[in-house]
């Protein structure tokens, strides 16, 4: 005997089926899930793979891989100019590196730094030009000591801390930011090419590390697309398009200058 509506069997069936899909939510709601969410999925890109088990959402897929590379750029600059300092240290020498060239990449650094802090970009956007920043002042401060200029180093460290306490406080313009953020394009391609220029002068590429450069280069080309998919502000992306170019640049001399022995110079170190 049936009533109106559906079968007793098939209302079981449904019955189970809801009950399936219950217990796999619970399962997804595990110790998985505060791992993931939000720091590498949004909540609705979690339900979408572990709930639905729709892993072929492009969206989602996006999402997922933006925020893989932007965590595995963050986590890979903690090294990336750890060589440099220990190829300085090493040869106590800062032969083949410009200078004014590691400035001007420390404003570019630093104009990043303030821009993403002010527009709340996701630290997995940005991180990396934190811990880059701290490498590269303290390779300014090398290049200075080892070449006999060590209290011009430490004043140095001193006035960079407090211009960039001004320009993380919440009283500066954000018109300023802006600004700053777009002089990083000059910044990065003047600095460069100094870099460059430097290189041909020399014939060769004195003590720059080649992992240095080529993680540099490699994490410039992965920011194109983070940079565009977690902040959507074109004018981050441009400057990573652009930084990829240099990048790329410096490490061609690299390549090209490999087999080319560096002549011994002794610098000077006084105070």
């Amino acid at each position: 005997m049936k009533f109106n509506g559906r079968p007793g069997g098939e209302v079981e069936e449904m019955g189970r089926r809801k009950r399936s899909v219950c217990k796999m939510a619970e399962e997804a709601e595990g110790p998985l899930k505060p791992l993931l969410v939000p720091f590498l999925l949004p909540e609705k890109c979690y339900d979408r793979f572990f709930i639905h088990l729709d892993l072929l959402d492009v969206p989602c897929l996006k999402i997922l891989i933006s925020k893989g590379l932007g965590f595995g750029i963050v986590a890979g600059s903690l090294l990336v100019k750890l060589p440099q300092v220990f190829k300085i240290l090493r040869v106590k020498s800062t032969e083949g590196l410009s200078l004014q060239a590691v400035l001007l990449e420390l404003m570019a650094l630093t104009g990043t730094i303030v821009y993403s802090v002010a527009n709340s970009f996701p630290f997995s956007s940005w991180g990396e030009a934190l811990f880059l920043m701290l490498q590269t002042i303290t390779i300014c401060f090398l290049i200075l000591h080892y070449r006999g200029h060590t209290m011009r180093g430490v004043a140095l460290l001193g006035i960079y801390v407090l211009i960039l306490l001004v320009l993380l406080s919440p009283l500066m313009p954000k018109a300023v930011v802006t600004l700053l953020q777009a002089t990083n394009m000059p910044a990065v391609i003047v600095g460069r090419l100094l870099q460059v220029i430097t290189n041909y002068k020399n014939g060769h590429t004195g003590h720059l590390s080649a992992i240095t450069v080529f993680l540099l280069f490699a994490g410039s080309l992965a920011r194109i697309f983070t940079s565009l998919q977690e902040t959507g502000d074109p004018l981050m992306a441009v400057t990573f398009i652009v930084s990829s170019i240099c990048n790329g640049l410096i490490a061609f001399q690299l390549l090209y200058y490999w087999n080319v022995r560096i002549p011994h110079k002794r610098e000077k170190k006084h105070q």
